[in-house]
């Protein structure tokens, strides 16, 4: 900690608040270092972190957390928010049991209003804030951070659709991956850099309060002035989802710059009502292989499992490739099959899958309550679908399985990923409940293999028996004390075990262990 100048001196927000602007550009700088140091050790969300440093920084220099509350969506962008709330020590415990969590957690911190986790909750949890604080009287604002990723998911446009004008909320949607409203010309982009300067805003609010002084015309002037400003500004950015939601929308802006940052944020909370500011930032800002490679730098495993041997040396297969090569094989060998995942496909090894038969393979974003139903509905059509999940995503389309699947008699197998504990995600991404939900789902066959071998067999007896399937298979590579203890080689035969369970007038739902 001793080469920093200014992080150690950051016990809690209100300490950023006395800094001037060079002194938050060195402190960005210091948090993006510290940031690469730690979690290339410790293993974690590296990319995004690094793109929201200085939007971070701002929002805590306007705001007053915890009486103002910060909700980030999923929460693995958080570590700048963690670090400047008294967690910096932490770090070296990030991800670890008992450790930091690699999320927003209610327990770990008041800093954290909403824990979280899984993608595309935020809005909703924000709107429950703001609503609260508005029910009990009190002028405390609540600031959401939605990710263009979580954009994608379902969620957010059914909360989009919730919020009240007379909110103090505050959405920032933070676009670093794909171009929600791309801007392009001169003009546009110069009308985007005016509107996030304080002199705009200033010229703005002294023009209207001297029009709304001259009597009688005074207010005519001003409606008729907002008319003309609003024409000029659709014909450059055109009309939006968010301002025919009614929200005022400011940006799109640069999130990286710390100024920008910190006048819109001021802006938004001086306008009483809900805002929605559009930010632009960099992921993976700060650090060259971030910056030319964030999909890599996403999520990293720890350092210990990065030495240069096994970097240099072939990737072991895992129950996710395995699963990919097989279900490659499948669709060879069958043309009715068709691949489908939400927002997964490189941590389900269906990216061969993807390449190899890109007009078979959907990925239908943040999205698995609709995946069940669309992979029900090609069920219904004769084309045979398998959809592949983690576990604990799974959990949000258990009424699809339901409602959509079971109850219409429909075959499909979903290829559930992560079941069963899954280490340093923690306990927002543990497989626990899979078995409980499709136990009691009528005539629905459960696959749990134990090895390479038994997965591979698993799923070719579960793509022909005409059932709702689940082939369920833990992160990593195969337990050798498991696979010897059973004897399970390649080309061994493999017996299943089946468990019929009596549902007196139910029918009975199997499961099958390899």
């Amino acid at each position: 900690m001793k080469q920093y100048r200014y992080l150690p001196m950051i016990k809690s927000p209100e300490d950023l608040k006395a800094l001037t602007d060079s002194e938050v550009h060195e402190l960005s700088r210091e948090i993006r270092s510290f940031l690469v140091d730690q979690v290339t050790k410790t293993g974690g969300h590296l990319a995004s972190n690094l793109g929201i440093v200085e939007l971070t920084i701002a929002m805590h220099r306007v705001f007053h957390s915890p009486d103002d509350h910060f909700v980030f969506d999923v929460g693995h962008q958080a570590y700048v928010h963690k670090m400047l709330t008294g967690r910096l020590g932490d770090f070296a415990a990030l991800r670890q049991n008992g450790g930091l969590s690699g999320f927003t957690k209610r327990s770990e911190s008041v800093h954290d209003p909403f824990g979280a986790g899984h993608s595309s909750t935020s809005l909703s949890a924000a709107i429950g804030l703001a609503t609260a604080e508005k029910m009990k009287g009190t002028d405390n604002y609540t600031v959401c951070v939605i990710g263009d990723g979580a954009y994608t998911g379902g969620m957010i446009h059914e909360a989009l659709n919730n919020v009240k004008k007379d909110l103090r909320l505050i959405i920032i949607l933070n676009e670093n991956e794909m171009s929600i409203s791309p801007n392009t010309g001169r003009y546009a982009k110069n009308l985007s850099r005016l509107r996030s300067t304080s002199g705009y805003y200033d010229v703005k609010n002294n023009t209207r309060n001297f029009l709304n002084s001259i009597p009688v015309i005074g207010t005519p002037l001003t409606d008729a002035m907002r008319d003309i400003k609003q024409s000029v500004k659709d014909l450059v950015y055109h009309s939006n989802l968010f301002e025919d939601l009614g929200l005022y929308y400011l940006g799109p802006a640069d999130g990286n710059d710390p100024e920008t940052a910190e006048t819109l944020l001021r802006v938004a909370k001086e306008a009483n009502q809900s805002v929605l500011i559009h930010f632009k930032t960099v992921k993976g800002k700060g650090w060259r292989p971030a910056e030319e490679a964030p999909d890599v730098f996403h999520a990293i495993p720890p350092m210990k499992y990065r030495s240069k041997e096994t970097a240099n040396a072939p990737k072991a297969p895992t129950y996710s490739s395995v699963f990919g090569e097989t279900l490659l094989e499948l669709m060879k060998e069958r043309k009715d099959i068709r691949a489908i995942t939400a927002a997964m496909a490189d941590g389900t090894g269906l990216r061969s899958v993807a390449q190899a038969f890109p007009g078979r393979f959907s990925d239908v974003g943040i999205a698995e309550a609709h995946m069940i139903t669309y992979a029900a509905g090609l069920s219904a059509g004769g084309i045979y679908p398998v959809a592949a999940v983690y576990s604990s995503f799974l959990q949000r389309a258990y009424d699809n399985l339901i409602h959509d699947t079971a109850l219409q008699k429909l075959p499909m197998t979903v290829a559930i990923d992560r079941a069963g504990f899954c280490d340093d995600d923690g306990p927002t991404h543990h497989g626990l409940f899979d078995v409980a939900m499709f136990s009691s789902l009528p005539e629905a066959e459960i696959y749990t293999p134990c090895a390479f071998s038994s997965l591979r067999a698993a799923l070719r007896e579960a793509v022909s028996n005409g059932a709702l399937n689940a082939v369920r298979y833990p992160k990593g590579s195969e337990i050798p004390a498991l696979t010897e203890h059973f004897r399970i080689g390649e080309n061994d035969p493999v017996t299943p075990v089946r468990m019929d369970f009596d549902r007196g007038d139910r029918p009975e739902c199997l499961i099958v262990t390899y």
